[in-house]
């Protein structure tokens, strides 16, 4: 697959001619390629982009909606397409892309073209004035996506940008970008107002952060490593963009005494691996409170040892490969600091070698690690991996305590029949999400976002629409008439 821009309704190489190799996770072999772009091809989008917003913000908003409806029809008519591309592209198997993140991208695309009708001012009235509230839109919109769910997230930004009345330029990440190049291709076919959507690949230092800094771009929104959030936000700083970041997190997987043990392990597995784990929200810290801890550990660890990873093609496959050869020598690295200080690997701990012709892909054994101290790096970076680590805590008190200690803040899962108890955790845990008996139940009319280094800003519903446009206040005085 070459992987081309898509710039004002046109495919094209970058200005420089250089292409990027592409490798695909689950056989370690180049399978394309996509463009080195830099800031000449960021000036092309923004410019583009620039262009069409007047005339996209002056549509109506039943006309928005329907082009994010056709835009989801398109993909919808693709979906095996889609997905498979995901799969060869990321590493996870092809039944997870088909069934949560090709469908998920639908599905925001859907609402928010539902928002884009929806969506209200407000007025208030005093005795003598009327004070009208209008949501205008901010103009370009730059929206840089992460590669762990490639089109997911992409489409997460662009939609809401796209309902409120902006022009978009993005940039998905450089290791998985082929689902966005078949999006460009789904815009082309059913023609989408040219100069709307633009997308962009390469590099982030030589793409992301001259579209983070370009003076026409009116705001940034960003998923991805707190590392880069920083780095956007020090950079736009000086320009007062508005600023999205949804950030990592290291969240915590609480079970309390009290909790149906079976069913919180099924959960915690799926908490702890979805995604060969490399989901911002996985469940990488289970805490467990300490006279269950050992009941827990038996049912969790032979759990974690029936998973099946293989082949991301095949649907018995649970687990497939990692992004990337890098990512699998992070996870491996961390797992060798785990062996270093002591911890007790109980299951994994080392890569999975495949029969040909899988014999260089990038898999790992999920594995499940104890006996660290909480304040070990292990148990404080996010590894984006399938490592999951195990600690007891004596009591609601201490649980919560070591919830706590971790500079991120975006999710935690509480375990326990006690709903007293559920909401006294909720109540103190430091983060912007949290499950009660489940994890990762979405509703796209909530937030979504962090405290901590997990991020500033929030995402969906509502929360979106109001940062994807900027209030207007008009305050209108008039005089009472007079009455015979």
């Amino acid at each position: 697959m070459r992987v081309l821009n898509y710039i004002n309704g046109s495919f094209c190489q970058a200005e420089s001619g250089e292409e990027i190799p592409n490798k695909s996770p689950s056989t370690g072999l180049e399978y394309g390629s996509l463009p080195r772009s830099d800031h000449r091809d960021v000036d092309r989008a923004v410019e583009a982009a620039k262009a069409a917003q007047d005339g996209w913000r002056k549509l109506t908003h039943s006309a928005r909606a329907k082009h994010l409806q056709t835009l989801a029809n398109g993909i919808e008519a693709r979906l095996q397409d889609f997905a498979q591309t995901e799969s060869i592209d990321n590493g996870k198997p092809v039944h997870l892309a088909r069934s949560l993140d090709i469908p998920r991208s639908i599905s925001n695309f859907r609402f928010f073209a539902g928002a884009a009708e929806h969506f209200a001012g407000e007025s208030h009235c005093d005795t003598k004035q009327v004070h009208v509230t209008k949501r205008d839109p901010l103009g370009v919109v730059a929206c840089i996506s992460p590669w762990n769910l490639p089109l997911y997230l992409l489409t997460w930004k662009i939609a809401p940008a796209l309902a409120a009345g902006n022009t978009v330029v993005a940039k998905p990440s450089e290791i998985t970008p082929a689902t966005a190049f078949l999006l460009s291709q789904v815009m082309d076919d059913i023609g989408f107002p040219k100069g709307v959507l633009n997308i962009l690949h390469g590099f982030g230092a030589e793409v992301g952060s001259p579209l983070v800094n370009h003076p026409d771009v009116k705001a940034v929104t960003f998923t991805g490593g707190t590392q880069t959030g920083k780095q956007i936000a020090v950079e736009t700083a000086a320009s007062l963009k508005k600023l999205s970041l949804e950030l990592g997190g290291k969240n915590p997987f609480i079970v309390c005494a009290d909790a149906d043990l079976d069913k919180a392990s099924d959960m915690a597995v799926k908490a702890a691996f979805s995604n060969q784990g490399q989901i911002c929200l996985c469940g990488s810290r289970i805490i467990l409170e300490t006279s269950i801890s050992e009941s827990f550990k038996r049912l969790f660890v032979a759990k974690v040892k029936a998973i099946t990873v293989g082949d991301p093609a095949n649907d018995r496959s649970q687990l497939g490969a990692l992004v990337s050869e890098s990512q699998l020598q992070k996870v491996a690295n961390y797992v060798d600091k785990a062996k270093q200080s002591g911890g007790d690997i109980l299951t994994g701990g080392e890569p999975i070698h495949l029969p040909a012709p899988l014999e260089n892909g990038w898999y790992y054994a999920p594995t499940v690690i104890a006996g660290l101290p909480h304040d070990h790096c292990v148990n404080q970076d996010e590894i984006f991996g399938p490592v999951v680590t195990l600690t007891e805590a004596a009591g609601e008190a201490e649980l919560i305590r070591l919830a706590n200690d971790t500079v991120y803040g975006l999710s935690a899962s509480i375990w326990t029949n006690d709903i007293g108890k559920s909401m006294r955790m909720s109540d103190r845990i430091e983060c912007g999400m949290i499950w009660v008996n489940n994890w990762m139940v979405r509703d796209l009319r909530t937030p979504f976002g962090g405290q901590k280094m997990s991020g500033i800003g929030r995402e969906g519903g509502w929360e979106a629409m109001r940062f994807m446009t900027q209030a207007k206040n008009i305050s209108i005085s008039y005089e009472e008439a007079d009455h015979d």
